[in-house]
């Protein structure tokens, strides 16, 4: 294709040539039809030139095609932040990496199939789904735990009779999809609500607003995206898992078993999730410029909520997201003993067909090198990070 397209140019080129050769030597005139040809021929050879010198630079960079997957049906939500911050500002780039984001069907179990059989190369799955992924013979592992506390909470209807948690049971639970119930199953057993007493309505994109509209008595949802709801007016209350729930691990990274046993991949994978923890780390020095790239990247971010609700989103998840840089070994670490408590809850609720080792689902054996990297640099792209004048009054709250 190349060959056939700089072939193309040599002609093109000639045929100028020729033509302005013809016309040499006539007296002065006004433009010509042919004198307008030669000049559109002359700029088509050089947009072409330019398209090919294009393809030749995008070539010598080298990038490596990396595809996440989503595990909610969309990338059109906040809850992604730190990759959009890592892509605008070139962290992706400067580590060898072309970041292409999918958002893959709305089931449950897409981002650990679609990596298994590899139309994906990393997703992003709830304890839930990693777990029973990897019971059923998925060669899947997690290696990055972006969000290693509780994220999940329950919504509910402001004038709900329902007061606590244990009175959720016998009510009916809102889901996106039906593979959301290996999420909701540990978490009703852990506050002592017997999962076979409720109903499961499966309302897919709509599901928060079934319980808004009396269809669902609580849905499932998680940090920042409730800030979402509130800013589509859904009107609910909300049980904040991180603060009502037990403090089980939530949503890691996961790759191809197999890819931690080629060197290639595996560099690859660090590089990976190194420039994740640099636009974590980004977001974290600059809570409103990290927000504004990525509300400015998603339109239809953009059609449902202002600047000061998505810095709310963005803070819900923080809190959550950079618990392993506070607390355990870096960005991404694992909290092994929380992974095998919810190991054991799974097990006992029959989620699992055996009581998984926490090696043969998770791994923190590359952590150490994701977290080298220069957190200074990012500081300062941080620092430097020239906010537009809409989110400069945007009030910052919370802890950062």
């Amino acid at each position: 294709m190349k060959k056939i397209l700089l072939v193309t140019v040599v002609v093109l080129v000639c045929l100028s040539m020729v033509l302005a050769f013809s016309l040499t030597g006539c007296k002065e005139e006004e433009p010509t039809d042919t004198t307008a040809a030669v000049a559109d021929t002359t700029a088509a050879v050089a947009d072409t030139t330019a398209a090919v010198a294009d393809t030749t630079a995008a070539e010598i960079k080298g990038l490596t095609k990396v595809i996440w997957i989503s595990p909610r049906g969309s990338i059109d939500v906040m809850d992604d932040v730190c990759y959009w911050v890592a892509k605008e500002m070139g962290y992706f780039e400067e580590l060898g990496i072309e970041l292409v984001m999918e958002p893959g069907p709305m089931e449950a179990f897409s981002c650990t199939k679609f990596v298994a059989e590899r139309q994906a190369d990393v997703g992003f799955p709830s304890p839930g789904v990693l777990t029973s992924s990897v019971d059923t013979g998925m060669e899947v592992i997690g290696v990055y735990n972006r969000m290693p506390k509780q994220i999940f909470d329950f919504a509910k209807r402001k004038d709900s009779d329902i007061e606590t948690l244990q009175d959720i049971a016998g009510k009916s639970i809102s889901l996106g999809s039906a593979g959301w119930q290996v999420i909701v199953d540990p978490i009703l057993v852990s506050i002592g609500v017997d999962p076979e007493s409720v109903e499961y309505v499966i309302a897919g994109e709509q599901w928060g607003q079934a319980v808004a509209l009396g269809e669902a008595d609580v849905a499932l949802v998680w940090e920042g995206y409730r800030a979402q709801w509130d800013a589509l007016g859904l009107g609910l209350d909300y049980f904040i898992g991180i603060e009502d729930f037990p403090d089980n691990p939530s949503n890691c990274e996961a790759i191809r078993k197999s890819d931690l046993n080629d060197p290639e991949r595996k560099a690859l994978w660090i590089n990976f999730f190194k420039a994740v923890s640099m636009g974590q780390h980004f977001l974290r020095h600059n809570p409103r410029g990290g927000t504004q790239i990525a509300y400015n990247m998603l339109p239809v971010v953009r059609e449902q909520m202002g600047p000061k609700e998505a810095l709310d989103f963005t803070q819900q998840l923080h809190w959550i997201c950079t618990y392993g840089e506070r607390e355990l070994g870096g960005y991404g670490d694992m909290d092994m003993a929380a992974w095998e408590e919810y190991l054991q809850i799974i097990y006992d609720l029959g989620q699992t067909s055996k009581l998984l080792v926490v090696d043969e689902v998770i791994t923190n054996e590359l952590i150490a090198e994701i977290n080298d990297f220069d957190r200074a640099k990012v500081e300062q792209d941080a620092k430097a990070f020239v906010l537009e004048d809409t989110w400069k009054s945007v009030e910052v709250t919370g802890n950062w």
